[in-house]
């Protein structure tokens, strides 16, 4: 019998990091929340009023507005008011938790698929 090769290495996620990551995971998992925080992002100034926000996703003020709440709340945006206007904007550095926790560009390691792959005879399923 052969030995696996880790498929991970570095210290793995303890309950309460994890119960976390599965809470923003939670608000992330919606496609329109997803397509605001593009929108955000994909912005000259990287803000967006609800009223643009509607126009782009196709959904009523009042759905947008939860779905902006939901972001607030989870700390992935922050608003400003501007008079009779609410404009938000993706936090910066607000998904490198995520990012890192995922194994993102800065702490994935490497390993060639030849090494980390199980043959046959593997006892690690």
């Amino acid at each position: 019998m052969l030995d696996c090769t880790p498929l991970l290495s570095g210290a793995a996620l303890d309950e309460p990091a994890a119960g976390r990551l599965a809470a923003l995971l939670r608000v992330l998992a919606d496609p329109a929340r997803l397509r605001i925080l593009s929108l955000l992002q994909a912005q000259p100034s990287q803000e967006a009023c609800v009223c643009h926000l509607t126009d782009f996703l196709g959904l009523g003020q009042p759905t947008v507005s939860h779905h902006l709440r939901v972001l607030f709340d989870a700390g992935l945006v922050q608003r400003e008011r501007r008079g009779n206007w609410v404009y938000y904007r993706v936090i910066p550095g607000a998904l490198d938790g995520l990012r890192a926790a995922l194994g993102g560009a800065d702490s994935a390691v490497s390993v060639p698929m030849a090494q980390s792959a199980c043959v046959d005879t593997c006892d690690c399923r």
